[in-house]
């Protein structure tokens, strides 16, 4: 009598990837409307399981920290336009004259100089928050500040100014401790503090709220 092998299904549950943000993620979460907020959440989330992403600023990023160490005053920005690939010349050429607007703004170059930043694991309400500048600075007359980076075509909006410059603030201990955070839009040059009449309670209340929707879209995926 010959054995019948039967095909039994596989029983593996699919991987569940826990709800997860940088702090760009979810700060242009928080300034969207609507559907678009599921909308982002999920392309965020296929991204996380896809583990892909590209960076496209990085050759800029560098440039600009070059220029800041060695007090070359922009010639490594002016540069780095020839240096990436054709593809990403027409960004770099539009992003690094308001980065050197930026640079000049720093002032006298012999009295700034980079500090070491760390990224920090914020909980905002139940989601997890990667909470990453690009660079710190320092100054001769003690002050430090740790700074993010703005790219993108349209100004930031009130609501990822206040959100990114909080989070920030929030774990400052770990990121440069005794820094201010500062947001620098750079494609116009312009540096964004934080508002001195906020209240953090309120924001904290705010983004909380945010957090749980983000969550909760995470963890239904659209059919």
């Amino acid at each position: 009598m010959t054995a019948s092998v039967l095909s039994v299904p596989s029983t593996n549950p699919v991987p569940v990837i826990p709800p997860y943000a940088t702090m760009l993620g979810f700060t242009r979460y928080v300034t969207r409307t609507g559907p678009a907020k599921a909308t982002f959440v999920g392309g965020l989330r296929r991204a996380r399981e896809r583990r892909s992403g590209f960076n496209p600023h990085g050759q800029l990023v560098k440039a600009l920290k070059a220029d800041i160490a060695f007090r070359t005053g922009g010639s490594y920005l002016s540069g780095v336009v020839d240096l990436v690939k054709d593809r990403w010349k027409p960004l770099y050429e539009s992003v690094s004259a308001g980065a050197k607007t930026y640079l000049a703004s720093l002032g006298d170059p012999a009295q700034v100089g980079l500090a070491q930043t760390r990224d920090a694991l914020a909980s905002v309400g139940p989601l997890v928050v990667k909470i990453n500048p690009h660079f710190g600075l320092k100054y001769e007359d003690g002050r430090r500040e740790a700074v993010r980076l703005h790219f993108d075509e349209a100004p930031p909006s009130p609501e990822l100014t206040t959100a990114m410059l909080h989070l920030m603030a929030r774990h400052m201990d770990q990121i440069l401790p005794n820094a201010d955070p500062v947001l620098v839009d750079l494609r116009r040059g312009q540096v964004h503090r934080l508002d001195p009449a906020t209240k953090p309670t309120d924001i904290e209340t705010w983004l909380a709220g945010e957090a749980a929707a983000f969550t909760a879209m995470w963890s239904t995926p659209a059919a």
